[in-house]
């Protein structure tokens, strides 16, 4: 199991209708905001609180999917004739792409909108849009200079804002700045240290589990207090162990699955699998009563209940997709499984479209059941979205 032959492996539906699935999760929990009279446990844990909310969950799922894909994508491209300098470039664009777009939408948490000029339902989705011009994957039928055109336009309006920005309060003015690193920053991040690793590991299991070891202990000897004062170079989101030790925990489950599938032994899939995931829970058992489980303060206990959790989810959709052949089932969210970053981006969209319509839902539609079914509903019409764009010729690649 020390290296994996990876020209027989073929990519498992199995991530893609996974992530599919935790992108619609993570819109549904996202629009809580805007109910009342649901149950605690489907939103988040408050910050110092030992527990976990099914909101807490989605986060590192989308995390360890990072993962899941990333030997996949790196072996895919060495195929196709990818030198390793040539891979480290495009892991380095992806994650200044990803924490470009973090810190945009976090200025716009606290934008000041009288001070700014306009609104936060402004803000979010111009942003969004110059998102779309600089990153889209335009039809080879479009002009290439429209394409440098467009591109161009997408990163001057975004330095515009930049520069126009003002956020905080009428007291303290504050201008833009990386106030913290948002929900796709910290992806960037986790996937910067979790893409190098996977890449110079070439596919041998005992370096990429090794490194996960390595990120686990750095969580806990970060909660500890123990590390040592030369790490603060580092940047967080790294340098606290958890986040980029559930992108390394894909990394290591994606090589587990390949190395057995490989072999078309789909019994010692699970069986390992299975293992892997009892240890997370002994783990979790082990680190809860130091550190707690939580995901505002990224415990190791978070880290290893939310891997277990996603292996379950894992190995269950790969019995009922690839096994049971029932891919068919998750035809109408393909879009947020291969577009998920378009996806993710929607309902910025959305909640400015509601508000400049004057859109004002009854309350029975905000409430306890019916509302949660309008907020799934809401994930739904972002995936439905998504798929129109992309036929539209819409498709983000980073």
């Amino acid at each position: 199991m020390n290296e994996i032959s990876v020209p027989t492996i073929v990519r498992s539906n199995t991530i893609d209708i996974l992530r599919a699935l935790t992108m619609i999760l993570m819109i549904f929990v996202n629009d809580l905001w805007s109910l009342s009279g649901i149950p605690e446990w489907l939103g988040h844990v408050e910050r110092g609180v030992d527990g976990i909310g099914l909101a807490d969950t989605v986060f590192p799922a989308f995390l360890f999917i990072v993962g899941l894909s990333l030997p996949f994508s790196i072996d895919s491209r060495r195929n196709k004739g990818a030198t390793d300098l040539q891979l480290v470039q495009h892991i380095l664009a992806r994650t200044l792409a990803l924490i470009v777009m973090g810190v945009f939408l976090v200025n716009g948490e606290s934008i000041n909108e009288a001070a700014t000029g306009f609104s936060r339902r402004v803000w979010n989705p111009l942003c969004c849009l110059c998102f779309i011009l600089i990153w889209n994957n335009y039809l080879k039928t479009i002009n290439p200079t429209v394409v440098k055109c467009l591109k161009a336009l997408g990163i001057i309006i975004l330095i515009c804002l930049a520069y126009i920005y003002r956020g905080g309060s009428d007291d303290l003015i504050l201008r833009f700045a990386q106030h913290w690193w948002g929900i796709l920053g910290l992806i960037g991040w986790s996937y910067l240290a979790a893409g190098l690793i996977t890449l110079l590991a070439r596919n041998n299991f005992y370096v990429i589990a090794g490194t996960w070891t390595f990120f686990a202990i750095l969580s806990m000897l970060h909660h500890a207090k123990m590390m040592p004062s030369f790490f603060n170079i580092i940047p967080d989101p790294i340098r606290g162990g958890t986040l980029t030790g559930l992108a390394l925990g894909g990394v290591v489950t994606s090589t587990i699955f390949r190395y057995f599938k490989d072999r078309k032994d789909d019994k010692s899939i699970f069986i390992v699998l299975l293992l892997c995931t009892a240890s997370l829970v002994i783990l979790t058992y082990i680190t809860r009563p130091y550190w707690g489980i939580a995901k505002l303060g990224a415990t190791p206990a978070w880290l290893f209940i939310c891997s277990a959790f996603t292996i379950l989810a894992f190995i269950s959709l790969y019995w009922l997709v690839d096994l049971k052949g029932k891919s068919k089932w998750f035809t109408f969210i393909k879009p947020a499984g291969t577009d998920t970053l378009l996806c993710y981006l929607m309902p910025y969209f959305l909640y400015a479209l509601i508000q400049l319509l004057g859109i004002v839902l009854p309350d029975i539609l905000l409430t306890g059941g019916i509302g949660l079914v309008k907020s799934l509903l809401f994930a739904f019409l972002c995936v439905w979205m998504t798929g129109v764009l992309n036929h539209w010729g819409v498709r983000l690649k980073l």
